[in-house]
């Protein structure tokens, strides 16, 4: 379950930079949209210390993480609703699970601002905007459609239209009050009906500020701080990257890596992070399976069923599911093995309905 997180921001964001440093490339720039532009795209793996532990434990003969997809696309400028996106830009936006904000925070007189200085809170807003603009017209001219056509149908059809009617209706009176539509609430016929939007306020937003290597430490905290005050709502993250020396550090050995970020006193890469809240962001969870053959993180969506987290290790497992052995990762490392798990009665048997959690190792039993 490769999920695609779709990186966008204002020009001379630095978007591209933070895209090379959580994907450990060197993708070209993406510039302003003129709709023909090529994405850069990336599979990025999560870094997850319980996977370390657990392939030092089982000692396999390869270990697979969970992965994300990043899509680096072209810039959004100020005032893009005026003329509208292209319908390449907002095909690319629309199918995202998730956004990733870039937001310009560094302040480098060699790359000008396009709005003359540097205000990360203004920029925010100012993309919050294009994205609610967005979102209106297209509620608006499906409304037009529906108003023109609903007196037309008769029966069932008739119906469906103007229950879609009063969904989007519901939707365009929220966001004219400033509410953006991950946070209305919608019972499970609307989300049927309105699912092939692709609303842009409705999917998660990690604001992501890029800052210069002079604001590490408590400067990026407080931009952080800052931030999360005034934009941290359901549905939205904000975290801080250098990007700049965060792209560096990328594409460097592990060895070069440690010394570079040791005399920049960086304790941790906040790429890994970054990645981390990019896959929670998402409502992803992880659950493993292990062995002498393969010790592998597996993606799932908080709340999955044991039988559907079947399904994605292969579908004929979740077909002939029997049960699933079913124990945690803090009770497998504690005992020190599954026999040893066994032994202290943490190994569980699990029927279809029980929700796997993250952190579970799962074995199945299934007959087919």
């Amino acid at each position: 379950m490769a999920l695609q997180l779709v990186i966008i921001g204002l020009p001379q964001s630095g978007k591209t930079t933070v895209f090379n440093a959580l994907t450990r490339s060197v993708a070209p720039t993406c510039g302003f949209s003129t709709g023909e532009e090529e994405p850069n795209l990336a599979t990025v793996k999560v870094p997850d210390e319980r996977l370390d532990v657990l392939t030092r434990t089982f000692n396999p003969r390869r270990t697979v993480p969970a992965d994300v997809q990043y899509y680096d696309i072209a810039g959004v400028a100020k005032g893009i609703h005026e003329q509208g996106m292209s319908g390449r830009l907002l095909g690319y936006l629309s199918q995202a699970a998730a956004l990733v904000h870039v937001v310009r925070a560094f302040d480098d007189p060699s790359v000008p601002h396009p709005e003359g200085s540097v205000d990360p809170l203004r920029d925010i807003e100012t993309l919050n905007l294009e994205l609610a603009f967005s979102d209106m017209a297209l509620i608006e001219k499906r409304l037009t459609r529906l108003d023109a056509t609903i007196p037309k149908l008769r029966g069932t059809e008739r119906e469906t239209h103007e229950r879609e009617a009063a969904a989007l209706r519901r939707l365009q009176a929220a966001m004219e009050e400033g509410t953006p539509i991950r946070e209305v609430e919608l019972d499970p016929e609307e989300e049927r009906l309105l699912r092939g939007f692709g609303f842009l306020t409705a999917k998660p937003l990690l604001i992501l500020l890029n800052v210069g290597e002079e604001q590490l430490g408590a400067p990026a905290e407080q931009l952080v701080a800052e931030a999360e005050a005034r934009f941290g709502r359901p549905g939205v993250a904000v975290d801080a990257l250098a990007g700049k020396i965060e792209a560096e550090i990328a594409q460097l050995d592990d060895e070069d890596a440690a010394l570079f970020m040791a005399d920049l006193g960086i304790a941790e890469s906040s790429r890994d992070r970054v990645i981390r809240r990019s896959y929670e962001l998402l409502g992803l969870i992880s659950f493993f399976t292990v062995g002498p053959d393969e010790v592998r993180a597996w993606t799932i969506r908080r709340g999955t069923l044991a039988v559907e987290a079947a399904g994605e290790i292969h579908s004929d497992i979740q077909r002939g599911f029997i049960r699933a052995e079913v124990v945690s990762y803090e009770d497998l490392v504690a005992a020190g093995g599954l026999a040893e798990a066994r032994k202290a009665g943490k190994l569980r048997l699990e029927g279809k309905q029980y929700i796997v959690q993250d952190g579970d190792v799962v074995h199945f039993l299934f007959n087919v």
